[in-house]
């Protein structure tokens, strides 16, 4: 269990792991942060938990969730046509579905925090890289930026969900 403290005038936040159960809770937050993010209801996202192979949530010193990621490995029955991509390409990866934080809580490092428990993921279980998918349309300047800074190379990009929305393909190698 990690913990981060931002200042002696902010909560603690610990990082703890997620189960089905938690999908309640976590919807609403989830729901809050499309279009990055797809909505998606409970019992979707209880089956998504169960389905990742790395599935963390944020929680403040009161107990709350404020964030939280989902991670899967190769070779999950995942319909994600962003999935299916980073599959197509035969690379042991570690693939982020999604990493939601509160709109309250970003600066504080939580994303950070998060990334940093999938890099060490990964590199426990082996993995080549760490891939995921940031909207280019609708564009998402802040997450683009955050996932360059953290080593992430664009490998292309493809329209998703009926072309309303078009993504950058994105992998980090370990």
């Amino acid at each position: 269990m990690t913990t981060l403290r931002d200042s002696d005038a902010s909560p603690e936040y610990r990082v703890r792991p997620l189960s089905a159960a938690d999908a309640a809770f976590l919807q609403p937050l989830n729901d809050a942060a499309a279009p990055a993010v797809p909505l998606t209801p409970v019992p979707q996202l209880a089956a998504l938990i169960a389905l990742s192979s790395l599935a963390l949530g944020v929680e403040r010193g009161d107990g709350s969730l404020v964030g939280f990621v989902l991670a899967l490995a190769p070779g999950a029955d995942y319909a994600s046509e962003n999935y299916r991509f980073f599959e197509s390409r035969d690379v042991d990866h570690l693939y982020v579905d999604r990493i939601v934080i509160a709109d309250e809580e970003r600066g504080h490092g939580l994303g950070a925090l998060l990334y940093d428990a999938v890099f060490d993921a990964a590199r426990e279980q082996g993995r080549a890289e760490v891939t995921c998918e940031v909207n280019l349309d609708p564009p998402n300047p802040g997450s683009m930026a955050f996932h360059r800074r953290r080593g992430f190379r664009e490998l292309g990009s493809q329209p998703t969900k009926g072309g309303t929305v078009t993504v950058a393909l994105l992998s980090a190698p370990l």
